[in-house]
């Protein structure tokens, strides 16, 4: 079959010859022909999906059980009454904050879905697409498309056109190349049949988003490697995204997982790690996946590391795995899904706790009842004067930044340096920037000279610093507005007047509620009774953390 190849990554070239292909690949589209089509997510294999012949021919190509079911793509909300039955509100609610982008909705299906589409089920996914290529294609073709990943069944997803005339550019009429992928793993599956929702596939949308949305969703089991009899969703029943080597996924803290790779490979072992230690592996074949603290360039190379082994001498495939937070969920569930489930705990104990909130909510307390668990308090402001007297690079950082603020003896003029940074808002995001930058990797350093245990990080800019990154949780530490004044009041002997100004001058409780993993609020009269009640709240949590670290699941305590 000769395929057309619709190259359409500058939107803004030649009008007409834009819409000119927009308009041939919808009319293979509306023919029963196949399209490979790109979205934000992967590239999808796209066919009319009201049409059976077609669908059944995406299946084929792909070589694809006939029992996983497939996804509608639509251009809005709008469409969703036309393909879906007994539509819940809370469907709009997540069309109108999500829609376009990478959220799939399980709903009731209309009598005219084929069964071929949804695999004999009584439900559809349905998904709005972020690319306005696709969804230019899509109005023009005026059906919905049923598209799951580009790839040959069970081989790791499509994220460049070039992924996909590898896999299946001899069997479909046309490939339209939009460009790289920016989101990089496939679109997260909700199913809204239930009540709680039902989260089936994690994917670029983070479930906490969601959650700050619409309240509670439970976690499917199979997300965590139970096996399910009849997949409501892709991606939940077989094995995907694999390469030809066998992969082994190791979970735990980065610097243990690193050094549990090192352990076990051998002369022809490739690696998948985290940027910060791939210069730990020379001489073997190494894909870094990106920064450990940046989740949204791990997801986008996640599935050409896995891919580009195919090309290579490389018989078995060492992974370093993110944590289950945001989109770490969705890039360690495509993980184990390419290793079978083969996984790797690193011998890590270690467990981090970020506590953050507003002054006077009890912080102080808080973190007395860790040291009550026997855990160890990192205080970021004594660390940051630590490094500030002896890091001589750090010094000069400052300085070039902010010039004149050190002497002859390298000693720092605090009033200046104020002066300049509490004037202008700019620049004192330059000198957090210039903080941060240097404080972080020491924090880190310390508390991997430390050993494992218990550790609280106290910092007043935990969320603004990255500091985050290194947390198994981060806590919002709040407390009612009222009995906050009346705490600042009795503890620094200010007015009323002075103490609301104070808290008017930070961040509202909200802020940090959505920001933080977890909330601990603080509504006692009694710094002793809210410790009790922060001991407990703390060993609860700690429990948790190091059930998930056993098992590779998130348990959700909730906010």
């Amino acid at each position: 079959m000769q395929t057309i190849y619709y190259d359409l990554r500058d939107t803004k070239g030649q009008q007409k010859e834009i819409e000119d292909k927009i308009s041939a690949a919808a009319k293979i589209l509306r023919e029963g022909g196949l399209v490979a089509l790109p979205t934000e997510t992967v590239y999808g294999l796209g066919a009319n999906g009201l049409d059976p012949e077609a669908v059944k021919r995406i299946f084929e190509v792909k070589g694809r059980p006939q029992d996983n079911p497939l996804i509608l793509h639509v251009t809005g909300a709008q469409w969703l009454p036309r393909y879906c039955a007994e539509i819940p509100p809370i469907a709009y609610v997540l069309a109108r904050k999500f829609w376009p982008g990478p959220l799939t909705m399980i709903l009731k299906r209309q009598p005219l879905v084929p069964d071929a589409t949804t695999a004999g089920l009584d439900t559809v996914g349905v998904r709005c697409p972020n690319h306005p290529v696709t969804l230019a294609i899509i109005r023009e073709a005026g059906v919905p498309i049923a598209a799951p990943s580009a790839n040959t069944s069970g081989r790791p997803s499509c994220t460049t056109a070039q992924d996909v005339m590898e896999d299946v550019g001899d069997a479909i009429e046309g490939v339209v190349d939009g460009g790289p992928c920016v989101v990089g793993v496939e679109s997260t599956v909700l199913d809204l049949t239930c009540d709680p929702p039902r989260l089936l596939r994690p994917g670029g949308l983070p479930v906490e988003d969601m959650e700050r949305l619409i309240g509670h969703i439970d976690v499917d089991k199979s997300i965590h490697g139970a096996k399910v009899d009849r997949p409501g969703a892709p991606g939940m029943k077989y094995r995907h995204y694999a390469p030809k080597a066998p992969v082994t996924v190791i979970t735990g803290a980065p610097e243990a997982s690193a050094r549990e790779i090192e352990r076990w490979l051998g002369p022809t072992s490739g690696v998948i790690c985290f940027d910060e230690y791939a210069g730990r592996f020379a001489g073997h074949e190494v894909h870094p996946l990106g920064p450990c603290g940046d989740k949204q360039i791990q997801a986008q190379r996640l599935f050409d590391a896995l891919r580009t082994f195919d090309g290579t001498g490389v018989t078995e495939i060492f992974a370093q795995c993110p944590d289950n937070h945001g989109l770490g969920l969705a890039i360690n569930n495509r993980l184990k899904k390419a290793a079978g489930f083969h996984i790797l705990e690193a011998d890590s104990q270690r467990i981090i706790l970020g506590l953050t909130g507003g002054t006077g909510a009890g912080k102080t307390s808080a973190l007395d009842a860790i040291r009550g668990l026997g855990g160890l308090v990192v205080n970021c402001d004594e660390v940051y004067h630590q490094i500030l007297s002896e890091n001589e690079e750090f010094q000069d950082a400052i300085n070039e930044k902010f010039p004149g603020v050190f002497n002859a003896q390298r000693q720092l003029n605090r009033q200046k340096l104020g002066k300049e940074v509490f004037a202008k808002k700019d620049r004192l995001d330059q000198l957090n920037a210039i903080v941060f930058r240097y404080l972080v990797p020491e924090l880190e350093a310390k508390m991997q000279a430390a050993g494992d245990g218990l550790y609280a990080i106290d910092a007043i800019n935990l969320l603004e610093s990255g500091l985050d990154r290194l947390c198994d949780r981060t806590i919002a530490i709040t407390a009612p507005t009222e009995l906050r004044v009346r705490r600042i009041m009795a503890r620094d002997g200010i007015t009323e007047q002075y103490a609301r100004l104070r808290i008017s001058a930070q961040k509202a409780d909200e802020y940090y509620r959505g920001k933080c993993d977890c909330e601990l609020n603080n509504a006692s009269d009694s710094p002793a009774e809210f410790q009790k009640d922060a001991k407990l709240f703390f060993e609860k949590l700690v429990d948790a953390i190091r059930e998930e670290k056993r098992h590779g699941a998130a348990v959700n305590l909730g906010k």
